[in-house]
């Protein structure tokens, strides 16, 4: 239930032919007989005792939800408010009680996130850091990718909106830079573009792990953490955690893609040059760019500093927005229109409430009594090694973080911690893995089938690829990012 923006160079035709409507609605019904099949085999299974049937039925129509967010017969967000709506219907929650997850702070702060990121879009501010940065490190096609990957690191402090960040602002961009070398899908894709949008890609997916707010499902995983161990995931304890094997990891795994399949351009001065010649036609900062630039730290500032000052973070991004909104920066229209904002209000909320319900059941308890029994007597080290490496890979199966972390996150922590592995090293593990094995499709995280669908790469190209950054990225995060963490006195 990650965004799902549509490929930025993909059409669509006013009708459709009458054998492609047969097989669109024969696909929907496939999809939606698999969503229905899968809340039904929960409801077949005789209740285990000690379990309540209303409690059973909630995990029903949670099991039903989470494969409705993988096949996809309808939009994420319209899932789950049937999911929701299932529930309140059915009885099993009333419906003050189903309908609260979209009272929690954090689905507040996640929107009130993706309305920020409506304004660096607004105001041109983040293409003036993505110049910025290319004018200054752009000049070698190596220098062009990390001036790129720090555009989208820095935005990534605030906007969760992978779509809006990576897709909206570092995408564009990298595109006009290829065609700008004459590099372009077919026979010139080899020039620069090949390298560069698999290589982008790859950074983003880092992003999404660096921050709180690397993108929208984090706060969700962070609530899971939370429910299971107790463990509050906030801004700068996540920020803190993931900067060491971050950035290696944002270092490493370019520099180690170029040597592998590096561009035909090396030396790329006219990016440079196209940087400068861009922010000389942007001219000098308008009042609305720097109204939003001062937003922007001060909201940042904040959220790394709630220790010192107790502001809930909800309340410092709400702030926020109501600075936007009365500075003019922002109108009212720009938030009602913000699709994906409200798209990712209506699946969190709900999901929210669902996760905090089934874990109240004592069901997520049972599941690690009993899938404990697989690892019994192994070292806790071999039991995390061998499940954070089933947990990576099997985002082969998932289109989306967001279904990922839902359908297995709390599952795979309560196991790993039934071995006795410190909660601190499984909460952080699994909440960073959760983010880089979207590293390894063309479909594996929102801006995949953006950068994909550009054309430049084939598809056996880019699985290589993510399976050579995931060898990359699992030994540097395990490796230091454990060392780091232990350093902190976090295990």
């Amino acid at each position: 239930m990650d965004e799902h923006p549509p490929a930025p160079n993909g059409g669509t035709r006013e009708t459709a032919e009458p054998g492609e409507t047969h097989s669109k609605i024969g696909s929907q019904l496939v999809k939606w007989g698999v969503v229905l099949l899968s809340g039904l085999s929960v409801l077949l299974i005789p209740t285990p005792e000690g379990i309540t049937a209303k409690s059973w039925r909630l995990l029903a129509i949670f099991v039903a939800t989470i494969t409705g967010s993988i096949v996809r017969p309808l939009p994420g967000g319209a899932v789950v408010l049937l999911g929701v709506s299932a529930i309140a219907l059915t009885g099993v929650l009333p419906v003050r009680d189903a309908l609260s997850g979209y009272a929690d702070p954090i689905v507040w702060l996640v929107l009130a996130a993706f309305f920020m990121s409506r304004g660096m879009i607004k105001t041109g501010l983040g293409r003036r850091i993505a110049f910025l940065l290319i004018r200054a490190i752009g000049r070698h096609s190596l220098g062009l990718c990390y001036a790129l990957a720090s555009t989208d690191m820095l935005l990534g402090t605030i906007i969760p909106s992978t779509g809006a960040r990576s897709g909206g602002i570092v995408f564009p961009i990298a595109k006009s830079l290829a065609e700008a070398y004459d590099s372009k899908p077919g026979a010139t894709a080899g020039r620069l573009g090949a390298f560069l949008m698999p290589v982008l890609y790859q950074c983003d997916v880092i992003v999404c792990a660096m921050f709180l707010t690397g993108q929208a499902s984090n706060v969700l995983i962070a609530k899971f953490a939370q429910e299971v161990t107790g463990i509050e995931l906030t801004y700068s304890r996540w920020a803190l955690a993931a900067v060491v094997p971050a950035v290696l990891s944002l270092i490493t795994v370019p520099l180690l893609l170029y040597r592998i399949f590096p561009p035909e351009v090396k030396h790329t001065p006219a990016a440079a040059e196209l940087a400068a010649f861009e922010l000389k036609r942007m001219g000098r900062m308008a009042w609305g760019e720097k109204m939003m630039l001062i937003v922007f730290a001060l909201v940042a500032g904040l959220w790394m500093t709630t220790a010192f000052h107790g502001i809930n973070y909800a309340v410092v991004a709400l702030v926020g927005i109501c600075v936007l909104l009365l500075s003019g920066v922002l109108t009212w229209e720009d938030a009602i229109s913000e699709r994906g904002a409200w798209d990712v209000f209506i699946w969190y909320g709900g999901l929210v409430r669902m996760a905090e319900a089934l874990g109240e059941t004592g069901i997520t308890k049972r599941f690690a009594e009993t899938s404990a029994g697989f690892t019994s007597g192994w070292k806790w080290w071999t039991a995390l090694a061998l499940l954070l490496l089933v947990y990576f890979y099997a985002h082969y199966g998932f289109a989306s973080i967001t279904a990922h972390a839902t359908a297995m996150y709390i599952q795979f922590l309560t196991v790993i911690l039934a071995a006795g592995a410190p909660p601190y090293l499984a909460v952080l593990s699994l909440a960073y893995f959760s983010n880089l094995d979207a590293s390894l499709t063309h479909y594996g995280t929102t801006p995949a089938p953006i950068y994909f669908g550009a054309g430049y790469v084939t598809q056996r190209r880019w699985w290589l690829l993510g399976l050579l950054a995931s060898l990359v990225n699992i030994p540097i995060w395990v490796i230091f990012g454990f060392t780091w963490w232990k350093l902190l006195k976090l295990w």
